[in-house]
């Protein structure tokens, strides 16, 4: 309709001034019925908004980025947490369109920066996790302490799904071979569990296995030369001839996170991620060694040189580049067949 000048408005009749004057007026709405989900746009896709926003734990990590990319696809606004550098994030950005990703600082141990993260989440998905301990953050602190607290303000926010990811093998009282009392990642991991389950008991949880993919952490820190001897032997427990593996793809574990997230059945059960296949870690690291050019068969048995390097690493890990690949825990943990619990899903 063209605009309309004072003076026709007031040349107009009584019968037409009302007609005409509602163009311009605009009706107030009751603020009770205003939700995320009435602001859906689109047909789908990365520039379209589905009416979920999920809150992603951990997305600067290797698992995280891909989990971005795939909720960003799906429309999704997506709120990633990040301490330290935000350019750690700066590369997730055409995940999604213009304005559907927001980044926001926090500091897990303040309480109001969690709160606000999740003030208008729909989904949760928890990535945190760290295979080594600093001087700020235990395994407790990182695994148990903060999945606590996401689980617990995710269920004072209103959250419809919480998605909480912890490793396989995960256990109170895990076997010992090299550290006395077991793994401590794999025990703040079942803690992290445990708590996860009294503060958000329709939590979704996944024990996944070694991912593998680009950038990854299972090939990179055998490929690594600080891994292996100078004579390129890779040590192993008993050669690695007694250690099963079942490695998972990284985009197959993200399609286990987009389907939990649109099942309605997968509410409080427990999953554990697995490959397809079963293999021997000494073939699996023939296979690498052959893919990248190194020499094979030069494996052997872990010696008491290699654990007391592990241990030294353990008290000084600024001299492993910025990633202790030689932590006395990581040896510990990797040597553990993979027992999948038969009262558990898998993926």
């Amino acid at each position: 309709m063209a605009t309309l000048t004072v003076r026709q408005v007031i040349g107009l009749g009584r019968k037409d001034l009302p007609r005409c004057i509602g163009y311009y007026t605009v009706q107030k709405r009751d603020k009770s019925d205003v939700t995320i989900q009435n602001y859906k746009r689109g047909t789908g896709g990365r520039s379209s908004f589905s009416g979920e926003v999920v809150t992603v734990f951990g997305s600067t990590g290797f698992l995280g980025r891909f989990i971005v990319n795939r909720l960003g696809k799906t429309g999704s606004q997506i709120i990633l947490p990040w301490r330290g550098d935000d350019a750690r994030c700066w590369g997730m950005k055409p995940s999604a369109d213009l304005g559907q990703l927001i980044m926001h600082e926090i500091d897990v141990r303040n309480d109001d920066d969690i709160r606000k993260v999740l003030k208008y989440s729909t989904a949760v998905v928890n990535l945190i996790g760290r295979e080594f301990e600093t001087r700020n953050f235990n395994y407790d602190d990182v695994h148990n302490v903060t999945a606590r607290k996401i689980a617990k303000y995710s269920k004072e926010a209103g959250v419809k799904k919480l998605l909480h990811f912890s490793s396989l093998n995960a256990s109170p009282n895990p076997p010992e071979c090299f550290k006395k009392g077991g793994s401590d990642f794999l025990k703040s991991k079942y803690a992290g569990e445990v708590a996860v389950r009294e503060e958000f008991p329709e939590a979704i949880i996944f024990r996944p296995a070694d991912i593998f993919g680009d950038e990854d952490r299972f090939i990179r820190y055998y490929i690594s030369r600080l891994r292996r001897y100078v004579n390129f032997k890779t040590p192993l427990w008993q050669k690695g001839q007694k250690t099963i593996k079942k490695p998972v793809y990284v985009t197959d574990v993200t399609d286990g996170v987009m389907s939990a997230l649109n099942d309605p059945d997968a509410a409080g059960k427990t999953f554990e991620l697995v490959g397809p296949g079963s293999y021997y870690l000494c073939d699996i690291l023939d296979f690498i060694y052959k893919c990248a050019r190194y020499p094979t068969g030069n494996i052997c048995g872990i010696g008491p040189y290699f654990k007391a390097r592990a241990q030294f690493f353990d008290k000084v890990q600024f001299l492993s580049h910025g990633y202790p690949r030689f932590v006395l825990d990581r040896l510990e943990k990797v040597r553990l067949l993979y027992l999948l619990c038969i009262h558990l899903y898998t993926w």
